[in-house]
């Protein structure tokens, strides 16, 4: 199966909502699968059996010029988005318009995505490559990995946004009210983008937590959206690479239900974005550039 769009998967269940903003239902929806098995409870000592939903989780690789670049376990929706979000967050991209078309195949078990570049970020690319071959002695992947680990991102401390801190619980609230799949299924990660002026305007979820997040970059991406203009809300504890992310996709403010790690900390000042966490109801603690919320 061939497709150049969002794929479908066949004879599987899916769910799939939209969000509307004050200029009407915009071109963001949720698109998952999920299937039910069997399975024996015990609740209050009593055995019981029945069915749950659980995520569908595939292998899905990503193609350039032909050559698997990378190869990942993700739930098989929205991978167009998917491929633009991850050739941005890794460096390979810098615009969409860098991308000549996409191309999402059916392989076995799981999805190849082959992605054509402009002939530039190609070159680029197969240079980059090239660099990265040969011996490795240090037990990882190269000294440019370990580069790209604490890789120098966008420095945001020059946008201008204030937020309220019901935006920010808003925000949390309403990816968390959007997310069908976990709805469903209970397991897995989710990431939206909330503007104060129009609310949320693009949800993404998936098995893996960097996986939602490079989806919504995407999803924002794809739908002309500026990054710039609200806040990146995520499902999971926010780690060093979903702050490097949110600062490729170019938004100001972050905000997770759960805790940072001291890097993320530490990159999110770096990078001049407001880092919110551990937002549960109308509680949530400020790590970086406070300024920017009004309580």
């Amino acid at each position: 199966m061939r497709v150049k769009s969002n794929i479908a998967v066949v004879d599987r269940e899916q769910t799939r909502s939209h969000v509307s903003c004050h200029g009407g239902m915009i071109a963001v929806s949720i698109e998952a699968s999920y299937r039910r098995v069997a399975r024996s409870a015990l609740r209050q000592g009593v055995l019981s059996t029945g069915e749950r939903a659980v995520p569908e989780e595939v292998p899905v690789a990503f193609s350039y010029g032909g050559s698997t670049h990378a190869v990942m376990m993700a739930s098989p929706a929205d991978l167009v988005d998917f491929a633009v979000g991850f050739s941005l967050t890794e460096g390979i991209i810098s615009a969409r318009t860098e991308i000549r078309a996409i191309e999402v195949i059916e392989a076995g078990q799981g999805y190849d995505v082959q992605v054509d570049l402009m002939d530039a970020e190609a070159d680029a690319l197969r240079a980059r490559r090239r660099h990265m071959a040969g011996p490795v002695g240090c037990g990882l992947c190269g000294i440019e990995s370990i580069e790209q680990a604490v890789r120098v991102v966008p420095d945001l401390s020059g946008v201008r946004m204030s937020i309220h801190g019901d935006d920010i619980v808003a925000a949390v609230k309403a990816l968390s009210d959007a997310q069908s799949l976990n709805r469903e299924t209970r397991a897995v990660h989710g990431a939206g983008f909330y503007s104060p002026q129009d609310g949320l305007l693009a949800v993404r979820e998936d098995v893996g937590r960097h996986n939602a997040l490079d989806k919504l970059a995407g999803a924002v991406v794809n739908a002309g959206i500026s990054a710039k203009t609200g806040i990146v809300a995520v499902t999971s504890r926010l780690s060093v690479e979903m702050v490097q992310k949110t600062a490729i996709l170019g938004s100001p403010v972050m905000a997770a239900i759960s805790a940072p790690t001291a890097l993320a900390i530490e990159t999110a000042e770096s990078a001049g974005i407001t880092l919110v966490a551990l937002v549960r109801g109308e509680d949530f603690e400020i790590f970086t550039r406070a300024d920017r919320v009004i309580l």
